[in-house]
């Protein structure tokens, strides 16, 4: 399935240009009090809901793509996970532009050294909202990403078994801030994380390692690249991230960007796709 999130918090189950509301399907959700749960309740039940759509879905409303602001496809996140400089040749890239390490050896480092970092949840939009750059006298960067959603909770998950825990996938940019600061800060403004267009669910993608990606701004290509270039993979992202902490139903796993990162501004329209999943158009704007 390829679901979204549109307009006043409807729920959309894609079908080629068209979106069926099946926001009625949202009624096997459960209800709770406090303390709220600390995961993205829609995923947790998503298996649930699924099942619902089915029930609903051949009498609810159709309406075209076109037009309707989609939403992130994951609303409450506990966590938005990045996985810094692992292309081989964004790493590359990195090292020999002095804009994009500012003489930080960290920012120099395979992987495997560097670990991962965690972007705020506030910084979470869809491609409807946009993007809002913050310290327009700093360059501002885009990167293009397979997002990956995580379905269950997941703690010292091995390699092997770490697509059991997959619960789809999404394109992600990860905007980041140039600068000397820790990563976390400078890619955690509101809109620096870009989830969208909408959710594929992990059975339409058997190899999250082969998928072609591309990104262009204002009709300019500026990354295109595939998975199967990144330094770890899927399986070893989600491996290497649960060793450290409880991955929960609605994480978010950015899984790194090729080479050809580059300034915005605003007034920029970005256009990103990634096989499988779809293209989704992001304007930028000041914040």
């Amino acid at each position: 399935m390829r679901l979204c999130w549109f307009g006043d918090a409807r729920l959309g189950l894609v079908d080629g240009l068209n979106v069926q509301d099946v926001t009625a399907a949202l009624d096997v959700l459960p209800s709770y009090r406090y303390p709220l749960p600390t995961y993205d309740v829609f995923i947790a039940n998503l298996p649930r809901v699924e099942g619902r759509i089915r029930a609903v879905a051949a009498d609810a409303p159709s309406m075209p793509l076109t037009g309707l602001k989609l939403l992130s496809p994951v609303a409450n996140p506990s966590k938005v996970i990045g996985a810094p400089v692992n292309y081989h040749k964004h790493l590359a890239e990195v090292r020999t532009d002095a804009h994009l390490h500012h003489d930080n050896q960290a920012h120099m480092a395979v992987i495997h050294k560097t670990g991962l970092f965690l972007k705020a949840s506030s910084s979470l939009v869809g491609p409807g909202e946009g993007i809002a750059l913050r310290k327009l006298d700093r360059r501002n960067d885009h990167e293009v990403e397979l997002a990956v959603v995580i379905g269950k909770t997941a703690n010292n998950v091995s390699g092997t078994e770490a697509l059991e825990y997959v619960a789809g996938y999404s394109i992600g940019l990860d905007l980041t801030i140039r600068g000397p600061e820790e990563r976390s800060l400078r890619k955690s403004p509101d809109s620096y994380a870009v989830l969208g267009p909408w959710l594929v669910t992990a059975d339409e993608i058997s190899n999250p390692g082969q998928l072609d990606l591309k990104l262009s701004v204002n009709g300019e290509v500026r990354q295109n690249s595939n998975t199967k270039y990144m330094i770890l993979g899927v399986p070893e992202l989600i491996e290497f991230a649960s060793a450290f902490y409880t991955l929960y139903p609605g994480d978010v796993i950015v899984t790194g960007t090729p080479e050809g990162v580059s300034p915005i501004e605003p007034g920029d329209t970005i256009v990103a796709t990634i096989e499988k999943i779809g293209t989704m158009e992001v304007k930028v704007r000041a914040a």
